[in-house]
């Protein structure tokens, strides 16, 4: 075990390699301007006191010398300082990123809980009324927008209701709403996926087996049944994780949350390049190390599973 974790944790560097040379790329061959852009409001400076700002930042320098400088920092936790306000990137992303964890942990919490729970009842009462109901949600949740959904629950629930607060954070009421939409169309993928492998692990001989034993119909379904079904649905969990942070953006939009999502929407719109970048190298890194906990964990749910 402690062989492949190390194996994995050597992997983890060619892919934040990857990641940040393509965003280093990228933003750096983007057509534009981003210092004249960013003084366009102000009336305008000339174009010699641009060129002098571009070379106090070393934005003069060649390509690799510029991508090796940003690397040198990473490793010592320097990303950089923002171009339009000269904050340390650092410092600002660990700022916002508490609140961005925050909605998406909630979020993910309602996928995994929402998503089992009709995966679970579906396969159990399959062509009933509840399969058909529980696979009616998750069509729902797969085809609505969550922006969509966010707007509709701030409709029902605090202009018609008054029952939880439409924007700001802060306290559990404001936290359900972001929570919700978020983690809805990831629930609805993991309903999906349950009530599938479920259903074929509940065709296997060890169920029949278990059965023929004598075992209570609900100690065969979660000690059996669930838990190796869930081996492909932890996969799937993982790789949401990934979907559910980005997804932040779009819900801190929405709800006025402060978080990484609004952080790099703002960066996007000044064209804020080293906010950028920085923030797309946390959020890989963060999608590297759940993906790495998902794959001990199969350890866990089969015991089967042996890294060699």
């Amino acid at each position: 075990m402690q062989r492949y974790i190390a194996r994995r944790l050597l992997a983890v560097i060619p892919t934040l390699l990857g990641v940040s040379l393509l965003v280093f790329a990228a933003l750096r061959f983007l057509p534009g301007d981003a210092l004249a852009a960013m003084f366009v409001d102000t009336g305008g400076v000339s174009q010699e006191t641009i060129e002098e700002i571009r070379r106090q930042l070393g934005l003069t320098e060649p390509f690799w010398v510029q991508y090796a400088r940003f690397i040198g920092g990473a490793v010592k936790g320097d990303l950089g300082r923002s171009i339009y306000n000269r904050q340390p990137v650092m410092e600002a992303i660990m700022t916002q990123l508490p609140t961005t964890i925050e909605v998406t942990l909630a979020g993910l919490g309602v996928a995994v809980v929402m998503g089992v729970v009709l995966g679970t009842m579906a396969a159990v009462w399959q062509n009933s009324w509840i399969d058909t109901v529980s696979m009616a949600l998750a069509l729902v949740g797969v085809s609505m927008p969550s922006f969509w959904l966010g707007l509709l629950l701030m409709f029902a629930f605090s202009l018609k209701l008054g029952w939880l607060p439409s924007i700001g954070q802060g306290g559990i009421k404001r936290l359900l709403m972001p929570a919700f939409t978020l983690g809805f169309q990831a629930a609805a993928i993991i309903a999906r996926l349950v009530r599938s492998s479920l259903l074929e692990v509940l065709r296997e001989e060890y169920m029949t087996t278990a059965r023929a034993k004598g075992l209570h119909e609900r100690t065969i379904l979660l000690r059996h049944g669930l838990r190796n079904a869930l081996v492909p649905v932890t996969t799937v969990i993982g790789l949401q994780f990934g979907g559910l942070m980005a997804g932040t953006v779009i819900i801190e939009t929405v709800f006025a949350r402060r978080g990484v999502g609004r952080l790099l929407v703002e960066a996007i719109v000044l064209r804020d390049y080293t906010v950028v970048q920085g923030v797309i190298l946390m959020v890989a890194a963060i999608y590297v190390a759940v993906n790495l906990l998902v794959d001990l964990s199969y350890a866990f749910l089969d015991p089967r599973i042996r890294y060699r």
